[in-house]
């Protein structure tokens, strides 16, 4: 979009150049709905606030890199997107297409601008979230989440931002791309709860 490109010509005037991009865009939908019940409304805006709003900062990371040879990408996904999330089909889809076709076809489209450029994905899991928290944790959904994760605990913010600077850092990963590293506190998946 205009703005995106707006964004990274004057983020790349100040700096000189661009060598690390985040791709955290990100909406969850307030309510619950089955996917029968979802509107066109809801299914394009969250399509459009979490899928467009990364291939709009991929896109202009990538035009820049194509010319300096050199950068790393981070999108954010989550884990609805690899266990599906009831009640929430859009925000699943849009996360699962960055995690997986995004994600696998920019790592290949990134390896033929030269071997210093590479993408990698972070799937976050439940995270107290400072918003999360204001609004208050409910205990029960809590135990809930945490049921099906080998550390019984939510990830914090800084748990998910940690991940993200080693997948950036090219002296940490320099030979790491087109991976996904879940921040889920080992999540095998979720216990399938009503949508009621």
């Amino acid at each position: 979009s205009k703005e995106t490109t707006e964004l990274f010509n004057k983020i790349i005037e100040k700096e000189g150049r661009l060598d690390v991009c985040i791709a955290n865009a990100g909406n969850y939908p307030k309510k619950s709905i089955p996917l029968w019940n979802i509107d066109d409304n809801r299914w394009n805006e969250t399509v459009s606030t979490n899928l467009s709003l990364t291939f709009n900062t991929s896109r202009e990371f990538l035009k820049h890199v194509s010319k300096t040879k050199k950068g790393s990408l981070v999108l954010v996904g989550s884990t609805a997107g690899i266990y599906g999330e009831a009640g929430y089909s859009d925000y699943a889809a849009a996360k699962g297409a960055i995690t997986s076709g995004l994600l696998k076809t920019l790592k290949n489209e990134a390896a033929q601008i030269g071997n210093g450029v590479r993408i990698n994905a972070v799937a976050p899991g439940w995270t107290a979230t400072q918003k999360k928290i204001d609004e208050g944790l409910n205990q029960n959904h809590v135990d809930r989440v945490v049921s099906t994760m080998a550390l019984k605990k939510l990830a914090t913010p800084e748990d998910v931002a940690n991940t993200i600077v080693i997948l950036a850092s090219d002296s940490l990963s320099g030979h790491t791309t087109g991976q996904v590293v879940e921040i889920a506190g080992g999540m095998e998946g979720r216990l399938i709860t009503g949508i009621k």
